[in-house]
């Protein structure tokens, strides 16, 4: 055995719930993500430990999405829009033309049903899935901060750092009966003194960007293929470079194979309107439906010209792309054991959406990968709580601040675009910490109620999703609403608290629609309650 391989899968979708409409257009990301990515993903976990490969992958599984699995309003709507896929997939059998596209369009039926079989197997929350691999030694799973706050940001008010990790340790422990030993800070978002937080909370380890190791107090001897500890006792993990640049590397990474699935096209844009209107969003706006006929066929080829998707020509290049990125791990264990003369350690983690939802061959290129594998001994899989057992010996460092945005610190989180966000943030904080220790002994059910629903509004706010949209350019209507949303939510609730005229209907209204973490405590903000574990 020459070396270790920890590939970490990190699943976040901000909290998106509008109870109040069929299926809203936002809430479609939920149902992408979990009909193409962690439904496929699950099965192909399944289909592994069936056949008895051995296969090891920490999974983080971000409290809001968490809260979304078991929304059983959310998941309804899930069931109903995949149910009307299959129906679209029976109409598109009857109306396509080729041998080809009625082929793909069974195969889209089929897959339809599958992930509704599997819905069905979990009781429509994938975590019981998820639980099963953890149970089964497969899978390592860890959390994350509540809701995905970027925690750099937060760093001159502590007690909104707390917060952030203390509910995502809590809300894993509500929904899996244990807490977890890891986490994956949002964005990877690092500075200097976070992981004495996570110490207080019982966390043992978490992941940072190359350059956190690089640009450390001191050069790591290990460079990033070793794990180090910091001086709180917290281990940090370094993400590997070469792994992401030839998995996902826009130029070169594997994803841009002519022989795989071409995203950007769709039925639900390619399809005569008043045909596929019954699928679409109910606003009438054209949207994907995940029913795709055609492959990439090169980078040059314009959308309308593309070839028809063969899957068993994606299939075959899945296989050729995981034994080539296993002969790439092995020749790259083989040259950093010369270097170091000890067993290399390689992270390579990924957005869980990468594999399924924007790469579609990405969870067979993974079942490929794991099987091709398990024919070898040099290279070993593991998790991050088994590397940290593995070893006697560890350099104690400060990782540098850092994140894996763009240029790899904070200012995709912190621009002119999305600047005008922070003083709102800032103020509620120190407005919730005031009125938690004002309020820590209040006894009437009404106050507690509207406290702990300001506390959900604030952390919903705080989501670092939003200043990513409005970075990025995508969806910047909704990102903007939803800060702006939230933070009105927060003050209107403060004014009822404080004026003693409270609007029943209002709060159950918001706790129907932001309904995360049931059991929140709004004490947590308070100064003399922070800190004290669970």
């Amino acid at each position: 055995m020459n070396g270790y391989f920890v590939l970490v899968l990190h699943s976040h979708l901000p909290y998106v719930n509008h109870p109040n409409h069929d299926l809203y257009l936002e809430e479609r990301w939920y149902v992408e993500a979990v009909l193409e990515s962690y439904i496929p993903l699950l099965m192909m976990f399944d289909r592994l430990q069936e056949r008895k490969v051995p296969f090891k992958i920490t999974v983080s599984l971000s409290p809001t999405l968490l809260e979304m699995f078991r929304n059983t309003v959310l998941n309804e709507k899930l069931k109903n829009y995949t149910q009307k896929l299959v129906e679209l997939c029976e109409k598109e059998q009857e109306r396509v033309k080729t041998h080809q596209e009625k082929e793909l369009a069974n195969f889209y039926r089929e897959r339809f049903l599958s992930c509704l079989s599997y819905l069905e197997s979990v009781g429509g929350n994938l975590a019981k899935g998820f639980k099963k691999h953890a149970e089964s030694g497969n899978i390592e799973l860890i959390t994350c901060n509540a809701t995905h706050g970027f925690l750099p940001l937060m760093r001159h008010q502590p007690f909104a750092v707390e917060a952030q990790i203390a509910v995502g340790v809590e809300t894993f422990a509500q929904h899996f009966g244990f807490k977890p030993k890891g986490v994956w800070l949002a964005e990877c978002g690092y500075y200097s003194g976070l992981d004495e937080v996570l110490k207080k909370y019982g966390l043992g380890f978490f992941f940072v960007d190359s350059h956190a190791f690089w640009y450390a107090d001191e050069r790591p001897y290990f460079d990033v293929y070793r794990p180090i500890m910091t001086p709180s006792g917290v281990f940090a993990f370094a993400r590997d470079p070469d792994s992401s640049e030839q998995v996902w590397s826009a130029t070169t990474g594997y994803p841009g194979d002519g022989r795989y699935r071409e995203f950007y096209r769709d039925l639900g844009f390619d399809g005569d309107y008043e045909y596929v209107r019954p699928y679409i969003d109910k606003s009438g706006v054209r949207v994907n439906v995940g029913i795709k006929y055609h492959r990439i066929t090169s980078k040059e080829t314009p959308l309308d010209k593309k070839c028809l998707y063969s899957r068993e020509d994606a299939m075959t290049a899945a296989r050729e792309h995981a034994i080539d990125f296993l002969n790439k791990k092995l020749a790259q264990v083989n040259t950093l054991i010369e270097t170091f003369n000890q067993p290399p350690v390689i992270v390579a983690p990924f957005d869980t959406e990468l594999f399924g939802h924007w790469w579609f061959e990405g969870p067979e290129f993974l079942e490929n990968f794991f099987v091709e594998a398990s024919k070898q001994k040099q290279l070993k899989f593991a998790t991050p709580s088994e590397i940290i057992e593995r070893f006697d010996s560890y350099q104690v460092l400060t990782p540098a601040d850092s994140s894996w945005g763009n240029g790899g610190y904070f200012d995709t989180w912190l621009n002119g675009k999305n600047d005008w966000i922070q003083p709102h943030l800032v103020e509620i904080r120190d407005r919730m910490k005031r009125l938690a220790e004002t309020y820590f002994e209040e006894r009437d059910p009404l106050k507690v109620r509207v406290l702990n629903q300001m506390l959900r509004e604030l952390l919903l706010a705080e989501s670092s999703d939003w200043p990513f949209i409005i970075t990025t350019g995508t969806s910047v209507e909704y990102a903007v609403n939803r800060i702006k949303t939230h933070v009105k939510r927060f003050l209107d609730l403060e004014q009822q608290l404080v004026k003693d005229n409270i609007d029943g209907q209002q709060l159950a209204r918001l706790e129907q629609e932001d309904n995360v973490f049931a059991s929140i405590d709004y004490r947590l903000y308070a100064g003399s309650h922070i800190g004290k574990e669970g």
